[in-house]
């Protein structure tokens, strides 16, 4: 185990075993390609070939290294091939009886000294390792797709593995340029047993037709800044694959968020198992492809074809960041604004904080000293809400507290007039309890935007089941002429955006409770591995740790998810006082301003 990692096979040339065998030759290791499949050996050959060819024509490399890459990388149909590896990588289907066929049938052909790393993301390796002849040799070695882009590697160690073993395979991940983060033996490890829960979220979601599949897709993607909405993610992914991830997640976790939704099953047993198959949550091109192709369940292009109010002027309420940021969307948009404040001092305040934000806009070049001046020119500041009597569009940007808000409604319901509509930024109460403080319900609805409401493009639109169609139809329509992104949710707790985003957030809180990883190796895992801009740690901090915790507590009252219960260790921070960037401290510390 102390030898050079130097010649190593790759068992299973799928989309995955290819990769793996990409940046090994890359690294200029000697590489043994097995598989049974000759078709599955010379895609992985034309593949490489394909992938080689691009690099040179970006001149990263020359024609001589490219031949040099190509000649390193030899096909095989019989695992024999492997007797004179150093170390083995497996990454056939993920079903124990395949994977512990394959370990059985090394263990009488490489020699003693070998590593074999199975590279499941769901099944224990430690059953697999208790199956082998020489149990210490054996470990996890978790790449994620694509393999040549994403810079993480997961190195999985059983209780059995031989320390040295993992600092070999530590090695050589760093010699491929990845970032190797050393993980224990339980399901989905960090990125996985993070990812699949939220994935399975979403699909519940989308089946209990909570919202669209496009709805949800472009919710996270926009709300979080994520690479790819959760179910084409799982199309990616492979329905099929994510069931089997959710089975072994369930079995050790018996968590209700871990049981495949319902929906996974039924298209992994239709078939339709996402890309690969040409037609999973999505239709796809061909199989293999891509490119997504409308179908039945497309949203037609006549979906926001007018039928609302006229909307010609629009009131805020509010003092606060989202407050001001909401008028300044609305400015920017050409719309008439009054920002009612508690006071005129705050008012002005608020109008000065738009001022500041549009004068940086004029600096990077992004408008001109003209259009800030037109804007600032449409903001008229008030110090009351008796200046709302004429607007079309009234929304409340208050402090998150229902009676506070309750109270604003019944308020607005007897300034406003008749016809304008009415709308709560809320992010997690409901909006009917708004519109119940009105003697008007109809013309109350949601408009969550997200912060910086500036620079965020999403908007959830949340509709109650007295919300008039007329009313939906207007805040599309204005949504739409403000820039931003609409999509439809129901009116419940966490919408579509907090209410994936919390759980997962939750998590990975629960997972360093339990001493399973460190913050760092987890926000390195979700940013390197599942492309997320920000780890849930760095996340929640900036979020602000008692936000975030009730938020939660909203999420387990509604849906009495055992599941769903706030982590421990974040209500003991809360308690004590650390709340993250805004007090110095939360899950890290930060220098005080």
């Amino acid at each position: 185990m102390d030898t050079p990692l130097s010649t190593i096979a790759v068992v299973g040339l799928g989309t995955m075993g290819t990769g793996i065998a990409d940046v090994l030759a890359r690294a200029g290791r000697e590489v043994i390609g097995i598989d049974i499949s000759d078709t599955a050996a010379a895609q992985a050959v034309a593949a490489l070939e394909a992938s080689t060819a691009r690099a040179v024509a970006r001149e990263r490399i020359t024609e001589e290294e490219r031949q040099d890459v190509l000649a390193r990388f030899r096909t095989f149909s019989d695992l024999q091939a492997a007797a004179g590896a150093d170390l083995v990588i497996e990454v056939v289907p993920e079903s124990y009886e395949a994977k512990q066929e394959v370990f059985r049938a090394l263990d009488g052909i490489v020699r003693p000294d070998a590593i074999l790393a199975t590279g499941t993301n769901a099944l224990s390796v430690t059953r697999l390792a208790a199956d082998s002849a020489h149990p210490e040799r054996v470990l996890g070695l978790h790449f994620f797709a694509p393999v040549q882009a994403m810079k993480l590697v997961e190195v999985v160690s059983s209780v059995l593995t031989d320390p040295r073993a993992v600092d070999a395979v530590t090695r050589l991940a760093q010699d491929l340029g990845k970032e190797p983060v050393a993980v224990g033996d339980r399901a989905g490890f960090i990125a996985d047993g993070l990812l699949f829960g939220y994935l399975n979220q979403a699909a519940a979601m989308y089946e209990a037709k909570y919202a669209s599949r496009e709805d949800i897709d472009a919710a996270m993607k926009l709300g979080c800044g994520l690479p790819m909405g959760p179910l084409a993610l799982l199309d990616l992914v492979g329905v099929d694959t994510a069931r089997t991830v959710l089975e072994a997640m369930y079995a050790a976790s018996h968590d209700r968020l871990h049981a495949p939704a319902p929906i996974l099953k039924q298209l992994s047993e239709a078939g339709l198992t996402g890309r690969k198959a040409g037609r999973g949550f999505y239709t796809y091109a061909a199989p293999g492809s891509g490119e997504v192709v409308p179908d039945a369940l497309t949203p037609s292009a006549s979906a926001d074809a007018g039928g609302g109010r006229e909307i010609r002027s629009v009131g805020v309420a509010g003092s606060g960041t989202m407050a001001s940021g909401i008028a300044e969307v609305f400015a920017k948009a050409g719309y008439a604004v009054v920002l009612a404040a508690r006071s005129q001092e705050k008012a002005d305040t608020a109008k000065a904080r738009i001022a500041k934000s549009l004068a940086r806009s004029v600096d990077k070049g992004r408008m001109t000293a003209e259009a800030r001046d037109t804007t600032l020119d449409l903001i008229t500041p008030a110090g009351s809400l008796d200046a709302f009597a004429e607007v079309d569009l009234a929304v409340e940007a208050v402090a998150e507290d229902l009676a506070v808000k309750q109270e604003l409604f019944g308020r607005l319901d007897k300034i406003c007039k008749p016809g304008a509509v009415l709308a709560t930024t809320t992010s997690s109460l409901p909006v009917i309890a708004c519109a119940r403080a009105t003697s008007r319900p109809q013309d109350v609805i949601g408009m969550h935007f997200f912060n910086p409401a500036p620079a965020m493009k999403l908007v959830e639109i949340v509709r109650t089941v007295l919300t008039a169609d007329d009313v939906h139809a207007t805040v599309r329509e204005v949504t739409a002429k403000i820039r931003k992104h609409p999509v439809d949710c129901g009116d419940r707790a966490g919408f579509i955006v907090n209410a994936l985003l919390f759980p997962y957030l939750n998590n990975a809180v629960k997972m360093v409770q339990e001493h399973y990883a460190t913050l760092d190796d987890i926000d390195a895992a979700m940013k390197l591995g599942g492309g997320y801009p920000m780890g849930p740690f760095e996340l929640l901090d900036v979020v602000g740790l008692d936000v975030s915790l009730a938020i939660e507590q909203v999420l387990h009252r509604e849906f009495r998810d055992p599941g769903l219960a706030p982590a421990p260790l974040l209500e003991h921070l809360v308690a004590a006082g650390c709340l993250g960037r805004k007090t110095g401290r939360g899950f890290r510390e930060y220098a005080r301003r």
